[in-house]
């Protein structure tokens, strides 16, 4: 039942839980990227391999789930759906660290992206009705900091518990003898288990701000779609190429850093999560902000504005980054190159939010989920270490496939959000939002 009694003091309690849900799916998501080295060698595994188990089988069915479960968001109790995805993805990570047999793994990521399907979809709709057009910006933008947060987050903590760990095998209660990288995946799970209880207390706002509860049917979708696929499509594959440069980033950089400075899990993981949390937040509040406050004076474009000038900024620091020859070089021009990224990455969702309709948000998020993970987490790993192993076929080669591979995805993107930038306003108008 939709809880209509709702006021705007609630709205950043609901947008503090909902960014705490988003966190922990990073950590589940990217705990993975620091342990890569350990698990190739207990799996004898190439960095392909190790590119399907982080990205490509993981984002190819949180894409595809997510246009049912979008349809779900639309139809159903938002915040019900959300929680019981949280609690599938949780014991699908405990899953993964129960085995070490290769296909069991690929089915626990599987069974990980199902359940986050449920997350964007079911955030965006609810912050759409959570807050008012104007303020709508800046609650994305908080939001998204959580992709960073967590992603930061799964780096320092899985590098402190993987030192605090005994190196080989860890007895754990009711499990017996496991692996030290094992032993991080299970402690998530009741993490999760408690985050979904938090996330299903949460009040169901009324859909549309001053509008119908009324569920649209498929009809009246498919004839707004049509008519609005032009900066839909442009919008969504500047996020999706912005995505695969940064999961391409932000899955091989740990590697990276061990393979070109021998700098251990730990080590990697506190300097690179601490970049990560703080530069990427940075990032996507100041788009926010920015993006607000075009939009408030006038400039329609405003937000697809502050995220042009983000992949702009970002493109020569996507090339020079991964050749520095020292880590604190390194370390600079990275965290300079994640600030424009997740400012590129905070500006997008806004921009769609303002021409969908509040009774169909979830079916258009969850073709932009679609597209930003296939295109990002699906591919943007999977090519680099492709370049790794096809083009130079040496490990030791991973900085030149990023430099390569970065700025290319970059490029593109660019050029989708410029295309985008010349429908906008013309969609924007079209839904009369001051």
């Amino acid at each position: 039942m939709t809880d209509r009694s709702i006021g705007p003091r609630y709205a950043p309690y609901a947008l503090a839980v909902l960014m705490v849900a988003y966190v922990l799916a990073f950590v589940d998501r990217q705990v993975l990227n620091l342990l890569v080295e350990p698990i190739k060698h207990d799996l004898k595994l190439s960095d392909t391999g190790i590119s399907l188990l982080q990205g490509l089988s993981f984002a190819l069915f949180l894409s595809i789930g997510g246009l049912p479960i979008g349809r779900l968001v639309d139809t159903r109790r938002r915040v019900t759906v959300l929680s019981m995805g949280i609690a599938f993805w949780s014991i699908a990570t405990g899953c993964f660290g129960l085995t070490r047999i290769y296909a069991v793994m690929l089915l626990s990521r599987i069974g990980v992206g199902v359940g986050e399907a449920t997350m964007t979809p079911s955030a965006y709709s609810l912050l759409g009705d959570y807050f008012p057009p104007r303020r709508l910006g800046l609650a994305v933008g908080i939001y998204s900091m959580g992709a960073f947060i967590g992603s930061g987050l799964a780096m320092i903590l899985g590098g402190a518990m993987l030192g605090m760990l005994p190196k080989g095998d860890v007895s754990l209660p009711l499990v017996g003898a496991v692996r030290n990288w094992q032993a991080i995946f299970l402690l998530l799970v009741p993490i999760g288990l408690g985050v979904a209880l938090w996330v299903a207390s949460l009040r169901e706002p009324r859909r549309g701000a001053g509008g119908s509860d009324e569920t649209p049917g498929w009809g009246e979708v498919r004839r707004y779609f049509a008519a609005h696929w032009r900066p839909i499509l442009g919008v969504d594959a500047a996020v999706g190429f912005t995505n695969m440069a940064a999961y391409g980033l932000l899955s091989w950089t740990p590697a990276m850093m061990a393979r070109t400075f021998q700098m251990g899990p730990a080590a990697a993981g506190w300097r690179l999560g601490w970049i990560v949390i703080l530069a990427c937040s940075a990032g996507t509040f100041a788009a926010g902000l920015a993006g607000d406050a075009l939009r408030s004076r006038g400039r329609e474009t405003g937000r697809l504005m502050v995220m042009a000038g983000a992949l702009a900024a970002a493109i020569p620091l996507a090339i020079a980054a991964p050749l520095m020859p020292a880590p604190g070089l390194f370390l600079a021009l990275t965290a300079a190159l994640l600030f424009c990224l997740s400012a590129a990455l905070g500006s997008g969702p806004a921009t769609v939010q303002e021409i969908t309709p509040g009774r169909m948000r979830g079916v258009q998020h969850a073709i932009a989920v679609l597209t930003a993970n296939l295109l990002g987490l699906g591919l943007g790993p999977t090519i680099v270490a492709l370049i790794t192993d096809r083009v130079f076929a040496r490990p030791a080669a991973i900085a030149w496939s990023l430099a390569i591979a970065l700025p290319l995805m970059l490029l593109i993107a660019l050029g989708c959000c410029a295309f985008a930038m010349k429908v906008y306003a013309s969609a924007l108008r079209r839904q009369q939002i001051p």
